[in-house]
């Protein structure tokens, strides 16, 4: 219940901030409309817990070294691609890595792939549900599995204990 107060609340707060107002009439419509969207998007936003996975304040006390590593990652992904645009280093070996989705749950593999997007030089290009992978487009695929082990060690290492 809290988790849901806690969105109503900011999703509040962003209408007021949009309208630049905080007329309490505008504040009450805003509440109305984020507890709407919220109802509307309850599947996706407040999946069921998972008896394992971490608690909210774990993941909102996770979500700081998290979004650290994730500029961290964003910062080289900008150093890799600038230096192949800029001449610095040969494109040689852009290609498509297929990457388990192991234990990920379904909001864990939509944050892998938008993290992984962030950053430069890497996007998702398909999700194989059957295949259980995710495909991504690497600017530099010459050692696959170093970027499938690069991507495990970031999930277990900072995404798990936010979106597991």
């Amino acid at each position: 219940m809290t988790i849901v107060v806690l969105i109503v609340a900011l999703l509040t707060t962003v209408y007021a901030l949009t309208l630049a107002s905080l007329a309490p009439l505008d504040l009450l419509t805003g509440a109305v409309l984020g507890g709407l969207l919220l109802w509307l998007s309850r599947s996706v936003v407040l999946p069921a817990a998972r008896p394992d996975g971490p608690t909210v304040l774990r993941r909102a006390v996770a979500f700081v070294p998290f979004a650290l590593a994730v500029a961290g990652e964003i910062i080289v992904g900008t150093w890799r691609v600038a230096r192949v645009v800029l001449g610095l280093r040969p494109l040689t070996a852009p290609g498509i890595v297929k990457v388990p989705i192991g234990e990920r749950s379904a909001t864990g593999v939509v944050a892998t792939g938008l993290v992984e997007s962030l950053s430069p030089g890497s996007v998702l290009i398909d999700i194989d549900r059957e295949e259980r992978v995710l495909l991504f487009h690497f600017i530099d695929a010459a050692d696959p599995d170093a970027e499938r082990t690069r991507m495990q060690r970031f999930y277990e290492r900072y995404q798990r204990h936010v979106f597991p």
